[in-house]
């Protein structure tokens, strides 16, 4: 029942019987039998069935919801007994963002391993796009990425919510205000991420939103903590994630600017292929979760 179940998922997700198949790597008259396998068994329609198309009834809709509990439930027992009662594997390899592999994943790591030494680690990083071409690939299994969960081939969960703020060297003491608005952003040296990196991309959405064309960037680097020192080092500007600077706040490196009425925020997300399920995923996903102090 399991395998239908995250079959109907898959069907649900892309309002397709094809893509399902294809993210599934199953025939689509497996995808079509399994559907019809569920929908005789609760005697009801879960899909209209369209020329070019597919979506969800009343019923498909309502059914879905206990799927994701379902599915929900069994990723726990599996967490609770498999791992705990067979082995905690010898390596785990996935990929994670800059941001996240510089500032966050070190300390879910280290936790990790003083409750299981025997376990390995290798991260691959790079920019949220990056890695997510590595999962599309199957170069990678999963990350864990600070983009916006747009690509549908890809299956996003919540893992912690950030916000994106505007800071600069304490040493820049020409700069006194501690609240601008819009317009004075936009006539700050900014020093801006890559092509490819999620934080540009919530900042680039952020300006869309508030129909702000440009910023004045003078440079660009790939990397937070390039930016991060050469903030220290000129009286420039950068917006950043709060998690990478909580040390440099406390330090007195870097000082945070509000602006006016304005909040960036975003989720950083663990991502993999859709319809993709690994018990070593799960489990550590739930310990990242459970243990990542925020």
């Amino acid at each position: 029942m399991k395998q239908k179940l995250q079959i109907f998922k898959a069907v649900a997700f892309h309002s397709s019987f094809t893509k399902a198949a294809e993210q599934l790597f199953i025939s689509q008259p497996a995808v079509s039998k399994a559907i019809r396998s569920i929908e005789d068994e609760y005697k009801t329609t879960f899909f209209l069935r369209k020329r070019n198309s597919i979506e969800l009834t009343e019923d498909g809709k309502a059914f879905l919801i206990y799927t994701n509990r379902i599915l929900e439930i069994h990723a726990e027992i599996e967490n609770q007994f498999l791992h705990q009662k067979e082995h905690i594997p010898d390596s785990i390899h996935f990929g994670a963002s800059t941001t996240l592999v510089n500032h966050i994943v070190p300390k879910i790591i280290a936790k990790f391993r003083t409750q299981h030494p025997h376990t390995n680690f290798d991260i691959k990083s790079g920019n949220s796009e990056e890695i997510e071409e590595f999962i599309l690939n199957q170069q990678l299994d999963f990350g864990i990425t600070e983009g916006s969960n747009t690509n549908r081939k890809l299956h996003y969960k919540k893992f912690i919510k950030d916000e994106i703020v505007l800071v600069t060297s304490v040493k820049n003491h020409a700069f006194k205000q501690s609240t601008i608005g819009t317009k004075t952003l936009q006539k700050l040296p900014i020093i801006e991420r890559e092509m490819g990196s999620g934080t540009r991309e919530i900042i680039y959405e952020f300006l869309k939103e508030h129909e702000i064309k440009k910023l004045n960037n003078i440079v660009t680097l790939n990397s937070t903590e390039a930016i991060k020192n050469y903030l220290y080092h000129s009286d420039t500007f950068a917006l950043l994630s709060i998690h990478a600077i909580n040390e440099d706040l406390v330090a007195n490196k870097l000082k945070i600017i509000d602006i006016k009425n304005v909040t960036i925020e975003r989720w950083f997300y663990f991502v993999s292929r859709t319809g993709y399920q690994s018990n070593v995923m799960d489990y550590f996903e739930k310990f990242a979760k459970n243990n990542y102090n925020f």
